[in-house]
């Protein structure tokens, strides 16, 4: 019987080490097939080299990235800036949906500080809901699949939405074991340390990741280092109660009461 799958889709190359990598190492231990998308290739994300020599550079990191995690690397599909929602795009990640066969995606938050972010999101909802639809032809062609998918979006980045409000989870997963590793994940993204410290002002990548996953341990008061994640609306996608992140990652994840029973109360 083959191993279910977990697929990572974020939009550049250390979107997935800084906010997700945590949660594919267990999922690994925990018996799951991973695979690693970017959208974007980080044609952008220098302030140094040209568009073909950072393409390069990224896609090289990106690479060690997903051995590191243990994870398929699957290519990006356009230059950074250039993730919009449009009529391509959408068939052609489903076509690697449609041969991967996910249980579990893992994706950026609906609404994060970059648009990048927010379109790889929709882009990769859109594609999970697409993955059944016969008529939908995709790039390159893939036969439509009935299985069903379980969508997750990670916190985004800083933790706060772009209205500055805090994003609280509603699943945290301990990631106390695995953040060497992680750690370690991140650190093949060599290109960036110099090129977020200048257009953002960090001090040090890995510093900053390991601060974040130890503020989302914080907000568990649990666990010493965690990566929170919401679970997406099931229509569409699979049974309302299927939580396959939680059943397979066991006592290393929680769900949080307080995020479930807001769920069902009136705004104010």
């Amino acid at each position: 019987m083959s191993k279910p799958v977990a697929f990572a889709v974020a939009a550049h190359p250390d979107d997935i080490e800084f906010m997700m990598g945590g949660t594919l190492l267990l999922l690994e231990k925990a018996g799951y097939d991973l695979h690693y998308m970017n959208i974007a290739n980080g044609s952008m994300g220098t302030a140094i080299y040209s568009r073909e020599e950072i393409i390069a550079m990224r896609t090289g990191e990106a690479r060690r990235a997903a051995q590191t995690l243990g994870a398929t690397f699957h290519e990006p599909l356009v230059d950074d800036l250039d993730i919009y929602y449009d009529r391509e795009l959408p068939g052609r990640l489903c076509a690697v949906i449609r041969e991967i066969k996910p249980r579990i995606m893992l994706l950026q938050p609906p609404t994060d500080y970059m648009e990048d972010h927010t379109n790889a999101c929709r882009l990769a909802v859109s594609a999970a809901f697409f993955r059944g639809m016969r008529n939908l032809i995709t790039d390159p062609p893939q036969p439509p699949i009935a299985d069903p998918v379980t969508l997750y979006h990670a916190l985004p980045y800083g933790l706060h939405d772009p209205l500055r409000r805090r994003v609280w989870p509603g699943l945290y997963v301990d990631i106390s074991t695995v953040i060497d590793k992680k750690r370690e994940a991140l650190a093949c993204h060599t290109s960036q340390k110099e090129w977020l410290d200048v257009s953002q002002g960090m001090d040090s990548y890995l510093i900053t990741m390991e601060e974040m996953s130890r503020e989302v341990g914080n907000m568990s008061s649990v666990f010493e280092y965690a990566e929170g994640w919401r679970r997406h609306l099931h229509l569409g996608y699979c049974a309302p109660e299927d939580d396959p992140l939680r059943d397979a990652l066991g006592d290393k994840a929680i769900v949080s009461k307080a995020y479930e029973d807001a769920l069902e109360k009136e705004a104010p």
